[in-house]
């Protein structure tokens, strides 16, 4: 394959060329209560072919197969005359020539479809007998092996293999027409022996619907609140993690005022980074889709703005340094800038007692459901949380809304744990065409004066 790429990249009539060849195979199992409605094994292959024209432009081309590499190229470059565009210039790499293999202690390729069937057959009867409440269940098990060959006119040659293993429990209780829903998930970048032994994590889900059943609404109004890590990683990675991609800070101007090198954002012991380069976590990668190394990028230090996330090309408008964020989402689509697992690190705020005992009234918010940010304004939601009072732990609440802007948000952060988590949940980045696996995480945090309301 190396030999077959680098002669479709031969002697080309353009400064620049790529070409991304991807193989997908996947397994995907769903229960819905006591029926099994989902069973399906796909392979999926193509490739996607890049070039950038004298003029600046790029053209691309996308294709399914591996014949006739070179005329992919070659329509790449065609497509890439036609544009008048403005010059783009890629920051400089050194090519990298390099094979990634995927290391699985159980290998999910070669675990029988019947035997996957089982275990997850098994998970969905334990959710159903959990208790008598719960009237219906939501179990789903899916695997993909990944494999990607790039190549590109500067002498890069990297083949990779990326598993992605996800396992999802959900259960819905009732209480006459009180219907609440417990949701639990694993995902990671590993092989099968992830998914073996996960009784307790579907026993969270079910407790979580049942305990949902009597748990209070949140009276609206600003509060303390403390995030757990699953929180503080939702929000590092939706209202501070997006606006540091830097094909957002290129487009937008509003975006470039607000995210100077060397802005103070928040306390001194408030700092944020990416990593790609974290074994077993689903944003992990070895090299990016432009041949770049993964690796740690801080984004803020001791509350000062200092480094965004790159592709080479806004690397080389901005005059900085790929940081191995150019990530497309298969072979149909061009690499965009994305996060891989960002967080938010730990410091010396202790555990949770020790964030919460001075708060007289407060909320406290755990796991995410779901968010969405316009700027610098947030909207985020928790599954559920408890009431703080006098210090402690009080009644249980349901899904509740969090809201602010994230700057005045980063200011109020009054308390940071040194109980560092990644979210090993299920979720995909939204950003672009289709869903990328990412991570994030952190600590426990407080954070003073934030709008609350029941969700």
């Amino acid at each position: 394959m190396q030999d077959r790429l680098f002669e479709a990249l031969r002697q080309l009539n353009t400064p620049y060329a790529e070409i991304r060849l991807e193989r997908r195979e996947t397994t995907h199992l769903v229960y819905r209560g006591d029926q099994l409605v989902t069973v399906d094994t796909s392979i999926d292959a193509g490739g996607f072919a890049r070039a950038l024209a004298t003029h600046g432009g790029w053209g691309a081309a996308t294709f399914t197969g591996h014949a006739d590499l070179r005329d992919r190229v070659c329509d790449a470059i065609r497509l890439a005359h036609t544009l008048d565009a403005d010059p783009i210039t890629l920051a400089p790499v050194k090519p990298i020539v390099a094979r990634v293999p995927a290391d699985l202690s159980i290998d999910f390729r070669i675990v029988p479809l019947d035997d996957k069937q089982v275990l997850v057959g098994g998970y969905n009867d334990l959710l159903l007998n959990a208790d008598p409440r719960i009237e219906s269940t939501y179990v789903a098990y899916s695997d993909a092996f990944v494999s990607t060959w790039y190549a590109n006119t500067e002498g890069a040659f990297i083949y990779q293999e990326r598993p992605l293993i996800d396992l999802q429990f959900t259960a819905l209780a009732r209480d006459g027409d009180n219907v609440q829903r417990g949701n639990q998930s694993l995902a990671l970048a590993c092989g099968y022996e992830a998914v073996l032994d996960r009784t307790e994590l579907a026993q969270a889900a079910a407790r979580l619907a049942v305990e949902q059943l009597s748990a209070q609404v949140v009276k609206a109004g600003r509060y303390t609140v403390i995030l757990d890590p699953i929180m503080t990683g939702l929000f590092t990675h939706e209202a501070f993690g997006h606006l540091s991609e830097a094909d957002f800070i290129a487009e937008n101007p509003d975006a470039r005022v607000m995210m100077t090198l060397g802005r103070q954002f928040g306390p001194h012991n408030l700092n944020i980074y990416d990593d790609g380069s974290v074994s077993r976590l689903r944003g992990s990668l070895a090299y990016d889709d432009e041949g770049v190394p993964a690796q740690k990028t801080w984004l803020m230090r001791d509350g000062v703005l200092v480094g965004r996330l790159h592709s080479r090309e806004t690397a080389g408008q901005m005059r900085e340094a790929p940081t191995g964020n150019a990530r497309a989402t298969s072979y149909r689509y061009a690499p965009q800038v994305r996060m891989t697992n960002t967080a938010l690190a730990a410091s010396d705020g202790g555990a949770l007692h020790d964030l919460i005992k001075d708060i007289e009234l407060g909320v406290y918010a755990r796991d995410w459901a779901g968010g969405e940010t316009l700027l610098e304004d947030f909207t985020f939601v928790a599954k559920h949380g408890c009431m703080i009072r006098h210090g402690e732990l009080a009644e249980p609440l349901r899904s509740m809304t969090l809201t602010g802007n994230v700057f005045e948000t980063l200011h109020n952060i009054d308390g940071i744990g040194s109980d560092f988590a990644w979210d090993e949940s299920s979720g995909d980045c939204g950003k672009g065409a289709e869903g990328l696996p990412v991570c994030d995480g952190g600590p426990h945090i407080r954070v003073r004066d934030v709008l609350v309301g029941g969700a």
